[in-house]
């Protein structure tokens, strides 16, 4: 098993704090390039976001990427081009899959913060029709699989002495949403992050009650062309 940890406090700042905005980035993303961080199997963002009420993200473009948004608190209100205007909540997965091309705005519909997780993986093909779904109240021990990918997320939440099992893939990125955890031994807390590799019997356990954490289970990486 091979192990790099990142922690919250290593994540680039971004956002606009004018504007009700704070992002923290794993990965290269907007104006923070590291050409040694780009991606992990098929992820290549996974991005914190804080929005006050009312803030969001005005009505922009994207093409050839699956965007998965997990609501940790708050209300999320979703408008796109292809027609779809939902609001998701805490506990919701949204799939967002721009293919060909789609425009889309985000905001904050609440009263109070809106915390989410946003993740985008490189599509299994390019150019095809924008695809939208929404899975509400995701059960603790569904795994969402993306559609025409090698990707499937799963959401855990370990309590007490419990211990979790880590897929066996060839890349598992574990992002912590809160609480703390413990990998192998080594502690993770809110906002830290493992990309693993080999994970072959690999398993954690929580290291207090209400931890919660995102696993990506990745069994390719991005082809081009």
């Amino acid at each position: 098993m091979a192990q790099v940890v990142w922690r919250a406090g290593d994540r680039y700042r971004g956002g606009d704090a004018e504007a009700g905005i704070e992002t923290r980035h794993a990965f290269s993303f907007s104006g923070f390039y590291d050409p040694d961080n780009v991606g992990f199997g098929l992820l290549v963002a996974c991005n914190e976001e804080r929005l006050a009420p009312g803030a969001g993200f005005a009505e922009h473009p994207h093409r050839d990427v699956e965007i998965v948004t997990w609501v940790i608190e708050g209300e999320l209100a979703h408008r796109d081009s292809a027609g779809h205007e939902t609001v998701v909540r805490a506990g919701d997965v949204q799939r967002l899959g721009a293919g060909s091309g789609v425009r889309h705005s985000e905001r904050n519909a609440g009263t109070g913060e809106l915390r989410f997780v946003q993740m985008w993986l490189v599509p299994g093909a390019f150019g095809t029709e924008p695809s939208y779904e929404v899975v509400r109240g995701i059960a603790e021990r569904t795994p969402f699989a993306l559609p025409g990918t090698e990707a499937v997320l799963h959401v855990r939440r370990p309590a007490g002495e419990e211990r979790v099992a880590v897929p066996d893939a060839a890349f598992v990125y574990l992002h912590v949403v809160r609480g703390r955890v413990l990998l192998e031994g080594t502690a993770l807390g809110e906002g830290d992050a493992a990309r693993l590799t080999d994970t072959s019997g690999l398993v954690l356990s929580a290291a207090q009650d209400g931890a919660e954490l995102l696993m990506w289970e990745m069994h390719a990486e991005p082809a081009y062309g």
